[in-house]
């Protein structure tokens, strides 16, 4: 029986991403995403709503990641849900879904004044930090930049 986990989001980060370490060394970054969307209300009118979301990513790209996302920032992220579940010192269960990221790619331009569709001066109008999608955002086969990309990627 086949199944899938996968989520796609394009949105504006909340808050700076915070960078922590595991107990075994690996890193983790973690930061809020508000994607917007609009629904009939029930006057029957649009309004504009916000769903907020939890990103975690793991590994180098963690690291990497972590000085680029600030708050406001306009993101790709691509990943699997996971939720987590724990009790508090009450017996209190508590549930918390996350988003588990394998791809984040910066949109608009490099100095933050682009706007949230895509776009700007990243060369192919992102800066991508998965872990080798193929070949998206200018970069080779495993998720290293493409030779001739290597110039243009602010991380680098």
């Amino acid at each position: 029986m086949a199944s899938l986990n996968k989520v796609m989001l394009i949105g504006n980060t909340g808050k700076d991403a915070e960078l922590r370490y595991t107990a075994n060394g690996n890193p983790q970054s973690s930061f809020s995403l508000a994607v917007n969307y609009r629904r009939k209300g029930t006057s029957g009118d649009w309004e504009d709503a916000t769903e907020w979301f939890n990103i975690i990513l793991f590994g180098p790209q963690a690291e990497r990641v972590s000085q680029y996302i600030v708050k406001g920032k306009s993101l790709y992220v691509e990943g699997r849900l996971q939720t987590r579940t724990w009790d508090d010192d009450q017996g209190q269960k508590h549930y918390r879904t996350e988003v588990i990221a394998s791809n984040v790619e910066l949109l608009g331009s490099r100095d933050g004044q682009g706007g949230g569709g895509g776009g700007g001066d990243w060369g192919d109008g992102s800066a991508s930090f998965g872990r080798g999608q193929g070949n998206r955002g200018g970069q080779a086969r495993g998720g290293a930049p493409a030779p001739s990309d290597v110039d243009d990627l602010p991380f680098e």
